[in-house]
Order: C-alpha cells, then sequence, then structure tokens
C-alpha cells in the first residue's frame, strides 16, 4: 500500500526546492543519525558523519530518481558516504592513535543510556566488528526493511540479502555465545 508520503516522495521533480528537501530529509532523518552511529565511534566522529551525509544528500538531491521512494535513495547515499569516511579514518587510526580519542571512546561508551543492557551493548560492538557490506545489510535488516529493498539499497539481489542475513546471524549467535 502506498502512503501519503510515498505519493508526496513520488511527486518530486528535478525542480524541487530547498524547502522540499528539508522537509523530506527531516521526515527521514533517523536514517542518518542511525548510519553515521553505526560507521563511528566516537561522538564527535558521528557529528562529523552526519554533517557529510546531509551535504552529500543536498548535493546529489538534483540527480534524485523518482522512481525509488526518497528513504530509499537515501539510505543508499548515506550508506556509501559512511563507508567512505570508514575507510578513510580505519586507514588515519591505524597511522595514529591519540589518548584524547582513546579518552572520548570510553567516555562515549560510559554515556550510553542505562537502560541499554549488557547484551545490546555487546550486539552493537559485534554488529561494528562485521565489514562494511555485512554491517549495511544489519542496519537495513534491523530496521525492518524488507529483502527486496535492501536489495536495491545496496545494489546486490535478494537471494545474496537473504543469504547474507543468515550467515551475519550465524556469525552473531556463534560470536554472542562465545562471548557470554
Amino acid at each position: 500500500m502506498v502512503s501519503a508520503v510515498d505519493r508526496r516522495e513520488a511527486t518530486l521533480t528535478k525542480t524541487a526546492t530547498p524547502d522540499q528537501f528539508v522537509s523530506l530529509l527531516e521526515q527521514n532523518r533517523r536514517i542518518v543519525y542511525k548510519v553515521a552511529a553505526t560507521y563511528s565511534r566516537n561522538p564527535a566522529d558521528r557529528e562529523d558523519l552526519a554533517q557529510e551525509i546531509v551535504v552529500q544528500l543536498w548535493r546529489s538531491f538534483a540527480r534524485y530518481d523518482e522512481g525509488y521512494r526518497f528513504s530509499t535513495w537515501m539510505y543508499r547515499v548515506a550508506l556509501n558516504v559512511a563507508i567512505s569516511f570508514y575507510r578513510r579514518e580505519s586507514r588515519r587510526s591505524r597511522s595514529e592513535v591519540s589518548a584524547e580519542d582513546a579518552v572520548q571512546e570510553v567516555a562515549s561508551l560510559a554515556s550510553e543510556p542505562a537502560e541499554v543492557d549488557d547484551d545490546i551493548r555487546l550486539l552493537r560492538q559485534l554488529i561494528e566488528q562485521l565489514d562494511e557490506l555485512d554491517r549495511a545489510v544489519m542496519i537495513l535488516y534491523l530496521d525492518d526493511n524488507p529483502y527486496s529493498m535492501i536489495a536495491e539499497i545496496l545494489g546486490i539481489s535478494e537471494t545474496n540479502v537473504g543469504t547474507k542475513i543468515n550467515r551475519i546471524k550465524q556469525r552473531l549467535r556463534r560470536d554472542l555465545w562465545q562471548a557470554l
């Protein structure tokens, strides 16, 4: 069933205004924060990544293909920016690890809400250890996206999505069991 938001998204044209972009961005902002939180470890990096995603969304907005839902397109752009950011930061962090970064990491872990239990923290840590594509698959899967949408966003087949999800679940189950 097509929602009012989907119909509104489908009526966008290449002449969409900044107000339309801001409205769509606001409606789907949790995608930006979810992707940023998954691909960066400390609050400063999360903020930088979220800003970088929004900038790239704006730069790419004129090329948005109305054949896709805005949220699908947004996920694709956000994940591409996040994976590039993650790779860039990984290379940088391998060559330098500052005491300040270590302190920020510990502080960000300590500032997690109290209601997040240890099992969830452990699951998050295990997901962070996945490669970029598997992590993207899990973000989309945990957000209850159908396999068809995950496939569309990541540019892989639905069968590949199903296979990846099953393998990731097995790996996470095994790793979680070993950690407990």
